[in-house]
């Protein structure tokens, strides 16, 4: 009868982000990372059949972990507060969780799935899929319908405005300060109630 793993892959990838949080991507090799556990290398290989394989699925964890909060935002009935928490939940996440969202500027979804379009094309393919109906839901229940320039206007506000504001600290390895929460929610409500 074989023994119960020691370590299962959710171990396994908060090993590889802290070692990436410490050190960068080059410091998460699988060595370093079962030294981080304590486990034997071959325990990791058993899961994961590549350290590059390993990091793509850290990654996209950390995009459905980052995703969890906005979802929930976009969901609150008051436009307003939804707006609003869905505006801020990058930087609010970024810094409550420095290590995860430092793994977020590792890779481009395209990438990656050309990169391994077997094991995670389908995965890959569906990522974003919740977010971009929830936003699609968002911007109709703003607006009253969903024109091009309407869902334009919405993803700005609350994706992009914020994951750049966000971007600009992670880079340089330090969480984005409170205030840019108050710069985004300002941007987001110029944005959102400006006639398109």
């Amino acid at each position: 009868m074989a023994r119960p793993a020691k370590f299962n892959s959710s171990d396994i990838l908060d090993a590889a982000a802290r070692l990436i949080a410490r050190g960068g991507l080059r410091l998460a090799t699988v060595s370093t990372i079962a030294k981080d556990l304590g486990a034997p290398t071959g325990s990791i290989y058993h899961r994961f059949a590549s350290r590059e394989l390993l990091l793509a699925r850290l990654w996209i964890r950390t995009i459905h972990r980052a995703q969890a909060g906005f979802l929930e935002a976009l969901a609150i009935p008051d436009l307003d507060q939804a707006a609003l928490a869905a505006a801020t939940h990058i930087p609010r996440w970024s810094r409550e969780h420095l290590d995860e969202a430092r793994v977020l500027l590792l890779y481009r979804r395209a990438d990656l799935a050309a990169r391994w379009p077997d094991e995670l094309g389908q995965e890959l393919a569906d990522l974003n899929v919740q977010v971009e109906e929830a936003v699609r839901d968002f911007t109709r229940r703003r607006y009253g319908r969903l024109t091009a320039s309407d869902l334009q206007r919405v993803t700005f506000a609350l994706v992009d405005v914020p994951y750049a504001a966000a971007r600009r600290y992670l880079l340089a390895g330090k969480p984005p300060p409170a205030g840019v929460d108050d710069l985004v929610a300002q941007a987001c409500a110029c944005l959102l109630d400006g006639q398109g």
